[in-house]
């Protein structure tokens, strides 16, 4: 059976990862309507991904007897600059949601429950991979000296399954 307290932490998770979603499919509207549809790609599947997350958190929750459920979701920004600086966001929230995984694994922790820290311990090992994601794509875009390079990597990243 699940705490109370790791059942709420967790719920917050949800609702957390609901509004990484709703973030990046606005990234994905933006960087669509500014012709840049391989970035656009990228983002959708990004906000999927997001989505799935709490999916699967809700699934643990009730596996553990818990009730899962979703808060208000906050509105997420429509308006973004370049695509650098789209991605600059993309990371500095990425870091964020490590922080907040994080201190999920405290709360498992510190109620013992070995389960949800097993659990969590999955998604430590997920966003050490999206930080270093983000951070890559920033990178590449730093180093893209015209506008050829920008288009050349939206092109790859549009390959994304």
């Amino acid at each position: 059976m699940i705490s109370e307290k790791l059942q709420k932490a967790i719920n917050d998770q949800i609702t957390a990862e609901m509004w990484s979603s709703n973030l990046y499919l606005s990234m994905s509207f933006y960087l669509k309507k500014e012709g840049f549809d391989g970035f656009a790609h990228w983002m959708k599947l990004q906000s999927q991904e997001e989505l799935q997350h709490a999916y699967d958190l809700a699934d643990y929750v009730a596996k553990r007897g818990g009730v899962a459920s979703v808060d208000k979701i906050d509105v997420v920004p429509q308006g973004w600059g370049s695509v650098l600086e789209v991605f600059e966001h993309v990371y500095k929230h990425e870091c964020h949601v490590s922080e907040l995984i994080d201190n999920l694994v405290n709360v498992a922790s510190e109620v013992k429950d070995k389960a949800s820290q097993d659990f969590l311990w999955g998604y430590v090992r997920e966003q050490v991979e999206e930080e270093a994601t983000a951070q890559g794509i920033v990178e590449k875009l730093k180093k893209c000296g015209d506008h050829a390079g920008i288009l050349y990597l939206d092109d790859k990243l549009g390959s994304r399954k």
